[in-house]
């Protein structure tokens, strides 16, 4: 991966012990330790799916993690769907093997985080609001995973994940993990450029070799579009009242039932499975898998085969990394022996001032943000929510952000936070024209005042980029205008 990604992922690689920024979600069933071991292998961080599980299986999952040689994991629990006494015994199990980070879903459970907390667990929390991730943030979680609507399986929130990220990353100072329908480098870039310091993957890993998925569920998968995904409260049986879930659509999804009103239509090692229950199809099942919740984020549309883990995880980072803008790293020009010109200060040889640098790097982060912003808001079709969180068409802006990022990082540019600072309600054409002339003034008046160095380089492509970039609705072909903006 290149810097530019590097430099958001610091805060949350050094806290789950990984490499790169990509996080197997914990999918109850789904997410055993196969699955967590090559997601670790390849450089990124796994979490056992362990809702409702009894302590063995934990304790066996965990010990195969182990025994494949990775210390680098964690285990999802969702107390609000837990019985109280199979989760006393689960928090025991964790603790007792020393589990180093456990993540946690649904309702804010204050005693949970602080049982976990007392032993030195990392807490990471997946909340679906930003008044969730302040709960959560004030209860002790150390990580958050901002969940938008577009996710598979249970959704906490109804938010796209578009306007939820931008606000949990204003609402929390620790960091924040992007999930929700992303499945591709540019979700990845996009995400990152909002904030994000990871993203968090599932059904792009599920249809992986090594998931635990059963191979039905995994060809529904590769077959399957964003809109063949639905939100419905059709499946609810073991899980608390109200409680969504994105699956794909099939007959049962426009249908409700109560819990009375069980019918069995598969099973598991002698666990019946019913009609209407959150269980998805496993290797380990039986039965008839159609009626059952297929679960799947509406990103599920770029996924067009089961590969392995390894190779899911390197086709999202080198398409992440295909979209990072190119330009020429030019050589520090050097002054000859005789020339007095290292003597003198920028303004005296008609340089631009370090100060005057460092504010038009911070003004262009800013505004290219904004860009980013109000351009996925202006293109999403607000009629649907089966759809991919971001229009994929903006990776390439997203790219320019993350390298702003990069240039600031470097030049110890004092950004604040580049995702919420320079926030805009107005996503009108005038609006991201003035705001896209004012990056072209801005780079037009510091060039010509520049020494040939490396930040100049960066300012140049990314002036010929902006350049290229058409006013909202002034496509000659009498399109749309251009895909940035």
């Amino acid at each position: 991966m290149r810097t530019e990604l590097q430099i958001r992922s610091e805060a949350v690689c050094d806290l789950l012990g990984c490499r790169i920024p990509l996080v197997l979600a914990g999918m109850g069933g789904v997410a055993r330790s196969e699955l967590v071991a090559a997601v670790t292998a390849a450089g990124g961080f796994g979490f056992l799916g362990m809702v409702r599980e009894p302590v063995d299986l934990i304790e066996r999952e965990v010990r195969r993690v182990r025994d494949a040689g990775h210390m680098a994991f964690g285990v999802n629990l969702i107390p609000a769907a837990t019985e109280p006494t199979l989760l006393a015994r689960q928090l025991d199990a964790l603790i007792d093997l020393e589990v180093p980070v456990v993540e946690l879903f649904w309702d804010i459970d204050t005693h949970v985080v602080d049982r976990l907390r007392n032993a030195g667990v990392v807490v990471v929390y997946q909340v679906g609001s930003a008044g969730e991730a302040r709960a959560a943030e004030r209860a002790g979680a150390q990580a958050i995973v901002a969940q938008g609507v577009e996710a598979g399986g249970h959704v906490r929130g109804v938010t796209p994940l578009r306007e939820l990220l931008p606000a949990v990353v204003s609402a929390v100072s620790v960091p924040v993990l992007a999930a929700g329908g992303l499945s591709s480098g540019a979700d990845m870039a996009i995400a990152m450029a909002m904030g994000a310091k990871g993203v968090v993957l599932g059904t792009a890993l599920m249809a992986t070799e090594e998931a635990f998925a059963h191979p039905y569920h995994q060809q529904r998968l590769v077959e399957a579009a964003a809109e063949d995904t639905v939100l419905t409260g059709s499946f609810h049986i073991n899980w608390p009242p109200n409680a969504p879930v994105r699956v794909l659509r099939s007959p049962l999804t426009a249908t409700t039932a109560s819990s009375a009103e069980l019918q069995q239509i598969g099973e598991e090692e002698g666990r019946p499975i019913y009609r209407f229950s959150t269980d998805s199809p496993l290797k380990s099942m039986t039965g008839d898998f159609a009626s059952m919740a297929l679960y799947a984020g509406t990103g599920v549309g770029a996924i067009g085969s089961v590969v392995s883990a390894a190779e899911r995880i390197a086709q999202i980072l080198e398409q992440a990394d295909r979209l990072m803008p190119d330009f020429p790293t030019l050589p520090i020009t050097t002054s000859s022996s005789v020339c007095m010109a290292g003597e003198f200060t920028g303004a005296y040889m008609g340089h631009a001032e370090a100060e005057e640098i460092s504010d038009c790097l911070r003004d262009i982060a800013h505004e290219l943000t904004a860009i980013l912003r109000a351009s996925l808001a202006r293109r999403a079709d607000e009629g649907t929510l089966a759809k991919p969180p971001f229009d994929r068409d903006a990776a390439t802006l997203a790219g320019w952000v993350l390298v702003m990022d990069q240039l600031c990082a470097e030049s110890d540019v004092a950004i604040g936070n580049i995702a919420t600072s320079s926030q805009t309600k107005e996503n009108s054409d005038q609006e991201l024209s003035r705001r896209r002339t004012l990056v072209r003034d801005r780079l037009a008046n510091l060039l010509p005042r520049m020494p040939e160095n490396r930040t100049r380089a960066v300012l140049s492509a990314l002036g010929r980029f902006v350049a290229s970039m058409p006013f909202p609705n002034s496509d000659p072909s009498g399109g749309s205008g251009s895909a940035v903006l």
